[in-house]
């Protein structure tokens, strides 16, 4: 039987989150100010489930701001060549897994990003899906360049988003966060239609939400294989409809390091400082299919030091240390979400790792 392995690439192949670096990096106060178009972007996608909007869209809302502050296409490109984090092991991991079934790798991140990482880790430019971006095409007036501005000021005044795992409408919302919703929505959805920016808007198509299912799609086509033969990782509000769409076509969706987003849509979690571990379970998937995964992850404490010795013989670098495995079920997942999340701030860092 042919199998796949798709994987997201920020959380299970590189710690970055490369988007709220140039934006911390490039923009006054810009780690706060992605923060909060991020939150925002999660309440549209998972509270609003606003028509045509998906999970991962910041990477459009944010460019005309990166536009207004001078980022260039060059600038991107260098920065996102600089400063490549991975993951311990993914390098390594994706090599194994490519040597014995298909590898594509399908990120929200922007192309600069990904082709960077691609050269650092040895991985076919060709099997990845991204957000495909040039700042340099567009030209703002100063007029919109100085507004820009004026609304990133006003933007970070605005109240902080707080969306509690309880909520299911804005009506769930309190009323600093419905408040902040309410302005950027006036100022994305209103004002923006009378910005030369709206074009970056239209344009730019970041491969989040749905657009993670389609790519996952894509690549069944172009390997001939099932949707129920595929493995996927993610960690990620961008990565839960790709894994529901596994998940719900038989395949097999793995949270690694995974926010509750992630966690909501997986069939297994696992916390691991080493993405070698999805080297194991890959090749586990490979030969058995999503039933052996299921197994494992239901008896990790009883088979994981025989995982490991039966792994070793194809894969000497394989290690099952500081690593938890579990199948996903309605009576542990929120304290699974809870181990996961404070491990995933360990591992990603703070700011990063409460991003949605």
């Amino acid at each position: 039987m042919k199998r796949i392995f798709d994987t997201d690439c920020e959380g299970p192949v590189s710690k970055n989150d490369n988007a709220f670096e140039i934006t911390q990096s490039f923009i006054p106060d810009g780690g706060k100010f992605f923060a909060k178009l991020s939150k925002y972007d999660d309440l549209l996608a998972d509270i609003d489930k606003k028509h045509g909007y998906k999970a991962g869209d910041t990477l459009r809302l944010i460019l005309p701001f990166l536009k207004a502050y001078g980022v260039t296409d060059s600038i991107i490109q260098e920065y996102s060549a600089q400063n490549i984090l991975i993951v311990p092991g993914a390098d390594v991991a994706l090599k194994h897994i490519n040597s014995f079934m298909p590898v594509f790798i399908i990120s929200t991140s922007y192309r600069p990003y990904i082709n960077s990482l691609c050269d650092v880790v040895g991985f076919p430019v060709k099997n990845t899906f991204c957000t495909e971006v040039s700042l340099d095409k567009y030209e703002l007036p100063d007029s919109e360049i100085r507004y820009l501005k004026e609304l990133h000021d006003e933007i970070l005044k605005l109240p902080e988003i707080d969306i509690p795992a309880s909520a299911h409408k804005r009506k769930d919302l309190d009323n600093g966060t419905i408040k902040c919703a309410e302005r950027l929505d006036q100022i994305f959805w209103n004002e923006f239609n009378m910005m030369v920016s709206k074009k970056m808007l239209d344009e730019v198509n970041p491969i989040g939400g749905f657009e993670k299912a389609n790519a996952i799609r894509k690549s069944c086509n172009i390997t001939d294989v099932q949707l129920s033969e595929v493995m996927y990782a993610g960690d990620s509000i961008t990565d839960a409809d790709a894994m529901k769409l596994v998940s719900e076509s038989g395949g097999i969706a793995i949270s690694f390091n995974g926010n509750r987003y992630a966690m909501q849509s997986a069939d297994v979690a696992c916390t691991s400082p080493n993405a070698m571990i999805l080297a194991g379970l890959a090749l586990l998937f490979n030969d058995y299919g999503t039933q052996a995964v299921r197994e494992l992850a239901s008896e990790w404490d009883q088979r994981k030091y025989a995982f490991e010795s039966n792994i070793n013989r194809i894969i000497p670098d394989f290690t099952v240390k500081d690593v938890t495995l579990n199948f996903i079920e309605e009576s542990n997942i929120q304290e699974l979400i809870f181990k996961s999340e404070g491990f995933r701030k360990t591992v990603r860092g703070e700011s990063i790792g409460k991003l949605g």
